[in-house]
């Protein structure tokens, strides 16, 4: 079984100590560090490769949601706080879970196997993505795992692909398939004269594309918005 390695940052110590207790009940799980505000953490995320992150919200030097705001390519965050005022803002930053305290060492193991099954998800994609072209992909085909299975799409069927959190959800003619993965390194390998981005969120086919109205895109009966700064490149390219 993999071993994923964690942090705690909770500025009570008792809090600290039980998270620590429930992570050292947990065969898979490695403790890295406890920390009782966030910016001492900032410095073991930059040494170290971190999969899980229980965070409390309510800090002294920073909250646990100004932190949120700091990470560009996060762990996967589990919130353990006292206040759930905070919970709708949390899934605004991805999080896996919301322990609201006090919590059972059940609900605690319920959030780490949502944040295990998501890492090692990550994980598996990033190892797709790093594969030499020719390893069971071609130019022409995506390999993707989604659902347990390894999914081939031919990109000549390929309608758009819409980013959805850490997802991206590839609609074709006969499928909609949502995998672990993010639309920039999607786009690095998509070829440039066949597909563009037109959104933070999308990227379409080009042969696909009828017609412009208003900021969107016509694709037969789909509907795609063209974002801002994507506009002019879309219009000069395409129309």
């Amino acid at each position: 079984m993999s071993t994923y390695s964690c942090l705690i940052i909770d500025d009570e110590e008792l809090a600290r100590d039980l998270l620590e207790n429930y992570v050292n009940r947990v065969e898979h799980l490695e403790l890295k560090g406890k920390f009782n505000n966030p910016l001492q953490a900032l410095g073991r995320l930059k040494d170290e490769s971190i999969d899980i992150i229980f965070l409390d919200i309510q800090m002294p030097e920073m909250t646990g949601i100004d932190f949120l705001k700091t990470l560009s390519d996060s762990p996967a965050i589990i919130l353990t706080t006292a206040y759930d005022k905070y919970a709708i803002t949390s899934y605004e930053f991805s999080v896996i879970d919301y322990l609201l305290k006090p919590f059972s060492f059940t609900r605690f193991l319920q959030a780490v196997n949502k944040a295990t099954e998501l890492v090692s998800l990550k994980n598996q994609s990033n190892s797709t993505q790093e594969r030499p072209k020719g390893d069971f992909q071609s130019s022409e085909i995506l390999t993707v795992k989604a659902d347990h299975k390894v999914f081939r799409i031919d990109i000549k069927e390929l309608i758009y692909v819409e980013s959805q959190k850490e997802y991206v959800v590839y609609h074709t003619k006969k499928d909609k398939i949502m995998s672990l993965g993010s639309l920039k390194s999607l786009e690095e390998k998509l070829p440039r004269n066949q597909f563009m981005r037109v959104h933070k969120s999308y990227i379409v086919s080009i042969k696909h594309v009828n017609s412009m109205e208003g900021n969107e895109l016509n694709l037969g009966e789909i509907r795609v918005p063209v974002g801002g700064i994507y506009r002019n490149h879309v219009v000069q390219t395409l129309f």
